[in-house]
């Protein structure tokens, strides 16, 4: 009678020869030093955890100041008429806003939330661009009484804006939306009106219809996200282009401006790049040319002003977020045996030791981004007599999907040691939630070594503040 082997799935096993030997320690030694954050703008990461808490959101003023800088010198040095529009849903701390305020940058805002933050700011409503598919009739009412740049979405809020005017006896101001085919795929079509397939044009056609109730001032797009293709803001820009040259022809007008949106990556890489963000994403730089090269092209005096909308690619390598390790863990995986005698045929499963994993005090809740990019992890201090091995990184949260990092390199750890996770200045304050623990709290090294709290961590009393019981229910009834 043939006996059958036990199945054994097909691996592939990272090859660590050599690693522990004497020699190969002093040989990457130098290698392990730089693999680590000690500092963040000069400030260490065991004072910061020590003084504000663990887990912990630090950002760097004096990053966030350059890259507005490098990115306003790229595009004005190249094409003058051209201004940034800060993207609130981006990081919608005050402080950070301000940061981008201070450097010339006006607002772009997706909602009457983010609106009245703009206006809280100090951001007059004729420097916001008031994007989103969804503004209500008091919004709409609101910005374009304060002459706002309404971005128009759909077809309802072109007509309910033509309604207001018509009720107001007055005129608005707007731009439209677009989507274009730009060579990205998959195309945004939830956003606006159609290029390709004509819509714009009726809606432009239908702008022009309302007998100066409505004025069309701009045209907007939005390609995408995280975009590392610049010749597609070439392919947008044209597209735009032709659309205006279009309304000048054909009604005499001459648009103000022209809006590329946003899209523009960070160095964060994505989960399935075999290469580095700082290996495959363009410079700045490359995007100004391919965008501005088309604008130049224009006669002088028919060139609009440009607006962009980035925000990923100005606030995310500003965060980090600091983390420290809560438990050291074995992880598993099962595996059939065998067994003798009279149980041959009968099987049963053993664990084996997998690898190690870390369990630290933030998860998923503070890092939705987690889910598109795998963030750098590095530890706080040297681990001199610890040679980086590939370990799992779970977060802290009561959920088995909260993995921040299938596999990272770490040395050995052990609960207490800080971990620092970059970048993670972009979406995820403002997408984090209140689950099971509370958010922590967010500070700013500004330029002269200076931390500020700019977000207090939670507290009962905050989650809390805006709940409510009923009567009956505020005598409570307590178990024997």
């Amino acid at each position: 009678m043939q006996t059958l082997l036990p199945y054994s799935p097909p691996t592939i096993t990272r090859h660590l020869s050599g690693q522990n030997s004497a020699a190969n320690r002093n040989r990457h030694a130098h290698g392990l030093n730089n693999n680590v954050c000690e500092r963040i703008d000069g400030v260490p990461v065991a004072d910061l955890a020590a003084r504000f808490g663990s887990p912990l959101f630090v950002f760097s003023e004096r990053t966030l100041r350059e890259k507005i800088r490098r990115a306003r010198e790229a595009f004005e040095s190249r094409y003058p008429n051209t201004r940034f529009a800060w993207s609130y849903k981006t990081n919608y701390l005050n402080a950070i806003c301000r940061v981008f305020h201070s450097e010339g940058s006006i607002a772009e805002v997706v909602s009457e939330f983010e609106y009245e933050k703009a206006r809280r700011n100090g951001i007059a409503g004729r420097d916001i661009i008031f994007n989103g598919p969804h503004k209500s009739r008091a919004g709409l009412e609101l910005a374009a009484g304060e002459g706002a740049m309404i971005q128009v979405d759909n077809w309802d809020e072109l007509l309910l804006l033509d309604t207001i005017a018509k009720e107001q006896g007055r005129s608005i101001d707007i731009a439209i939306r677009c989507w274009l085919d730009a060579g990205i795929q998959p195309v945004w079509s939830k956003f606006g009106f159609g290029v390709e397939t004509g819509e714009a044009w009726r809606a432009i056609r239908r702008i022009a219809e309302s007998r100066g109730r409505l004025r069309l001032q701009g045209l907007h797009t939005h390609i995408g996200t995280y975009i590392l293709e610049p010749n597609a803001y070439k392919t947008a820009a044209e597209k735009l282009v032709t659309l205006m040259e279009r309304c000048r022809e054909s009604f005499g007008w001459s648009l103000r401006y022209l809006n590329l949106g946003g899209g523009f990556p960070s160095l964060s890489t994505l989960h399935y790049s075999y290469q580095s963000a700082e290996q495959i994403v363009p410079p700045i730089e490359k995007y100004a040319e391919a965008i501005t090269g088309v604008l130049n092209s224009l006669p002088r005096d028919r060139r609009p002003r440009l607006y962009l909308e980035s925000g990923r690619a100005l606030v995310d390598e500003a965060g980090y977020l600091i983390t420290s390790v809560v438990a050291v863990k074995q992880t598993t995986a099962s595996g059939p045996i065998t067994l003798a005698g009279k149980a041959a045929k009968a099987q049963a499963y053993v664990h084996e030791t997998n690898g190690t994993a870390y369990i630290v005090d933030a998860g998923i809740n503070l890092l939705y981004s987690g889910n598109w990019y795998r963030f750098n992890v590095k530890p706080a201090k040297v681990q001199r007599e610890s040679l980086p091995q590939p370990v799992k990184l779970y977060g802290c949260l009561c959920m088995n999907i909260d993995v921040i990092r299938e596999q990272v390199s770490l040395p050995a750890m052990t609960t207490g040691d800080h971990l620092v996770m970059h970048p993670v200045g972009a979406y995820n304050i403002t997408q984090s939630m209140q689950f099971i623990t509370y958010r922590p709290a967010v500070v700013m090294i500004g330029l002269d070594g200076r931390v500020d709290v700019i977000r207090e961590r939670e507290d009962l009393d905050y989650v809390q503040r805006l709940e409510r019981i009923p009567d009956h229910l505020l005598t409570a009834n307590r178990p024997e």
